[in-house]
């Protein structure tokens, strides 16, 4: 029959005929990234990471407890490891102390920025000559980063935040953020994941079709004893952003006893 592909007796030609076949799925090119005047990936738009914290809708447990996160998980015995930093001996009690008092400490909850790397990857990107901007669209505000990418070092003169300076340039096709002037006001992830002054946070993001890929590495040498990394993935949408309802911090006005679900490591 026209347009499909018959294997022959012998061996050769059955094995011509496999790779003739197959050779449109082997050699297919995938889609050249679009790229800006300079030539590096173009990677403005909107972009859904999937974001968004479900602990702020607690649930109300028998009892008069409160279930903060994580309340249809499994029993942590069936639980996989958890991606957690690793602290330094001496503060284990402090993360212990800041995890099992959460609903007090945690400062997103609180309507504070996440920080970095918690924020994890922009909700949208602006790509200018120059400079690319980060947008986000968080649980707790609206926040952006202006980043440039035109060689200069970092600022002296800035003050501490919880987003810190950036400064970024190409690796290639990988946008790479490196951060630093941090205060100590956010955690780097959920249950008591605080750091200090010392961090500093270096991202890298990279395009693939429409999929953004995200990595980024935490460095505290003060209270971890190795780098963190994390990594994320986020979608390309034609769904932009839109101002985001202000954080009231009363979201979690009808907590009982404060207590913590017991959260996966």
């Amino acid at each position: 029959m026209p347009g499909r592909c018959r294997m022959k007796p012998s061996v050769t030609a059955a094995l011509a005929a496999v790779l003739a076949c197959a050779a449109p799925l082997l050699f297919a090119q995938t889609p050249p990234l679009p790229r800006d005047a300079a030539g590096h990936p173009d990677l403005n738009g909107t972009w859904d990471n999937g974001s968004g914290i479900d602990f702020v809708k607690p649930q109300h447990l028998a009892g008069g407890s409160v279930c903060v996160s994580g309340c249809d998980s499994p029993p942590p015995a069936a639980r996989p490891p958890r991606n957690f930093p690793h602290y330094r001996p001496e503060y284990l009690a402090k993360v212990a102390d800041l995890d099992k008092n959460q609903l007090k400490f945690d400062p997103v909850l609180h309507c504070r920025s996440p920080g970095l790397p918690r924020i994890g990857p922009p909700d949208k990107i602006v790509q200018q000559p120059g400079q690319i901007v980060f947008l986000y669209d968080d649980v707790s505000g609206d926040f952006f980063r202006i980043i440039p990418v035109d060689g200069r070092p970092h600022r002296k003169d800035v003050d501490p935040s919880t987003l810190g300076d950036s400064i970024g340039h190409w690796e290639g096709d990988t946008l790479v953020v490196e951060a630093n002037q941090f205060n100590d006001d956010s955690w780097l992830t959920d249950n008591g994941a605080f750091h200090s002054v010392e961090l500093t946070v270096t991202e890298r993001l990279w395009r693939v079709g429409d999929t953004l890929r995200y990595e980024a590495v935490a460095t505290d040498p003060k209270v971890l004893t190795e780098p963190w990394k994390v990594n994320r993935t986020a979608k390309l949408t034609d769904v932009d952003l839109v101002e985001a309802t202000p954080c009231i911090d009363k979201d979690l006005n009808h907590v009982v006893d404060g207590t913590h679900h017991d959260n996966p490591r």
